[in-house]
């Protein structure tokens, strides 16, 4: 049974820090590229940031580059976001997802349940 738990999230004033972590179980970690992705109240779920498994290449969402950074310890299975310069507009659920690295595509097949974070103004 695949399970993806988010930890990290809270409440921050706007200009703070924040880092997310998602630990991963029943999957080969290695074998999955994770991503990032939040959902606001009444919005759309939206990519954040991804990481591929082998070559740890990363892609951003142009609303996060240079304030956000997604990194991966294959050992430890989890994932994690590095939220920086925080803006009351990041004020989501965060949550991570994994895909196989074997298919090409954009579905993503696991997801977790997500963590709140909040930035105040």
């Amino acid at each position: 049974q695949v399970q993806l738990v988010e930890s990290g999230g809270g409440l921050v004033q706007a200009g703070g820090s924040l880092r997310l972590s998602c630990a991963a179980s029943g999957l080969t970690f290695n074998n999955y590229n994770m991503g990032w992705f939040r959902q606001a109240p009444g919005k759309e779920r939206e990519f954040v940031a991804a990481i591929r498994s082998i070559i740890g290449s990363r892609d951003y969402a142009v609303s996060v580059k240079g304030r956000f950074t997604i990194s991966r310890d294959n050992a430890k299975n989890t994932v994690y976001l590095q939220m920086n310069s925080l803006k009351p507009e990041d004020t989501a659920v965060y949550l991570c997802a994994a895909k196989s690295r074997f298919v090409a595509t954009t579905v993503y097949d696991y997801w977790g349940q997500g963590t709140q974070v909040t930035v105040s103004s």
